[in-house]
C-alpha cells in the first residue's frame, strides 16, 4: 500500500455549491450573517497565519504549550495506533501528537482543501516515513467515512475551532463524532476559555489590523466566486464580546448606506448607514459546559488540561459506559 492515499468524498461542485446557499440563506435576509469558513483561501490561510503571530492572539500558543507538555500523557492515556484529525490545514499542530504517539500506524487528515492535504502529507512523511497517510477531501460537518485503519483511533479536533459552531451544530457535530468512535477510541477537543473581555476582544481586533483584513476577505471571496460588488472599504471590522452567550462576534459594519449585487445568485445586498453583517462567532467555554455538552452526545471526559495561564483546554473523553442493569 502506497503511504500516501488521498480519497475525495466531496463532489467537485461542492464548495462552490455550499458557498452559494450560504450567501442566499444568509445575505437575502436581515440580519445578515456569513458563516467563517468563506474566510479560508489562499489569502485569508496567510493572514490567519499571521494572526496566530501576533502578540495578543494567545489561542495559537497556548495549544501548542498544551500539546507540547502533554502529549506524551495524551499517547498513554489512548495507546492509538490511528490518529484522525478534523480540518488539518497544514497539520502543524499535530506533529506534536505524532511525535509523542509511538505506536502510530495510520494518519488522516480530513480537510476540504485537497491542496493543503497533499502538502501536509509530504511533510508528514518526510519526517515519518513509516507512517501510513490516507488523506480526505471532506467535510466532517456533512457526515464522514473514515478508512479502515487499525485501533484503537484518536479523533483529534483542535484550534478551538468547536467554538465557531452554534449550540446546536456543536451538538450535532459532537453525536456525529461519537458514532465515529469505537469502545477504545477517544475524541482529544480543544476549546478556547472564558476570561476577562479585554483579553478576549484584544485577541480578535488587533491594533495592526490584520485581523480586520482577515474579517474583511471574506468580501473578496465573494467578489471572485460570484462576481459580487463589495469594496472592502465600505466596512468596519468590529469584534465584541456577547456576556449572555458568552462567544466573541466578529461583523462588518457598513459605513454608508449602499447596495451590493452579487450576480451569481442573482442577488442585491442593501446595507443601511451602520447595520452589522455577522462573519464569525467564537464561543468560549468553561469545564463544566464542556464536560455537559460532551456527555449529552455519549461521550465521558477523562481527561483535562490547560496551559499554565489556563486560558486554554484539552480535553479527552471516549465512548460512555452505558448504564449497568438496575438492581432487581
Amino acid at each position: 500500500m502506497s503511504p500516501f492515499t488521498l480519497t475525495r468524498t466531496l463532489p467537485g461542485d461542492a464548495t462552490a455549491a455550499a458557498l452559494r446557499s450560504d450567501v442566499l440563506r444568509g445575505l437575502a435576509t436581515r440580519p445578515r450573517e456569513l458563516p467563517p469558513k468563506w474566510f479560508y483561501d489562499a489569502r485569508g490561510s496567510e493572514l490567519f497565519d499571521r494572526i496566530t503571530r501576533l502578540p495578543a492572539y494567545y489561542p495559537t500558543r497556548a495549544e501548542a504549550e498544551i500539546l507540547t507538555t502533554r502529549a506524551a500523557e495524551v499517547a498513554a492515556a489512548t495507546g492509538a495506533r490511528t490518529l484522525v484529525e478534523l480540518g488539518s490545514g497544514s497539520s502543524e499542530k499535530t506533529r506534536h501528537l505524532l511525535r509523542a504517539l509511538t505506536g502510530l500506524r495510520a494518519y488522516v487528515p480530513v480537510d476540504v482543501s485537497e491542496s493543503a492535504l497533499r502538502r501536509a502529507g509530504e511533510t508528514i512523511l518526510a519526517g515519518h516515513p513509516g507512517l501510513e497517510v490516507h488523506a480526505l477531501v471532506a467535510d466532517f460537518g456533512h457526515g464522514l467515512l473514515l478508512p479502515a485503519t487499525p485501533g484503537p483511533r484518536l479523533l483529534a479536533f483542535l484550534g478551538g475551532t468547536i467554538g465557531n459552531l452554534q449550540p446546536r451544530e456543536r451538538a450535532a457535530f459532537l453525536h456525529s463524532a461519537r458514532a465515529l468512535l469505537e469502545p477504545g477510541d477517544a475524541l482529544l477537543l480543544g476549546t478556547d476559555l472564558v476570561k476577562d473581555p479585554g483579553t478576549l476582544v484584544a485577541a480578535y481586533d488587533d491594533p495592526e489590523g490584520v485581523t480586520a483584513a482577515f474579517n474583511k476577505n471574506v468580501l473578496s471571496v465573494l467578489n471572485r466566486e460570484l462576481g459580487a460588488g463589495f469594496d472592502p472599504a465600505d466596512f468596519d471590522h468590529v469584534a465584541r464580546w456577547d456576556p449572555a452567550h458568552e462567544w466573541i462576534e466578529m461583523r462588518l459594519r457598513a459605513r454608508h448606506a449602499h447596495t451590493v449585487k452579487i450576480p451569481a445568485v442573482d442577488l442585491a445586498v442593501s446595507f443601511d448607514a451602520g447595520e452589522e453583517m455577522r462573519t464569525e462567532v467564537s464561543a468560549k467555554f468553561r469545564r463544566e459546559g464542556v464536560t455537559a455538552e460532551l456527555a449529552e452526545a455519549g461521550l465521558e471526559m477523562s481527561h483535562w488540561w490547560t496551559d499554565h495561564a489556563g486560558r486554554f483546554a484539552l480535553s479527552l473523553s471516549g465512548p460512555a459506559s452505558p448504564p449497568g442493569p438496575a438492581a432487581g
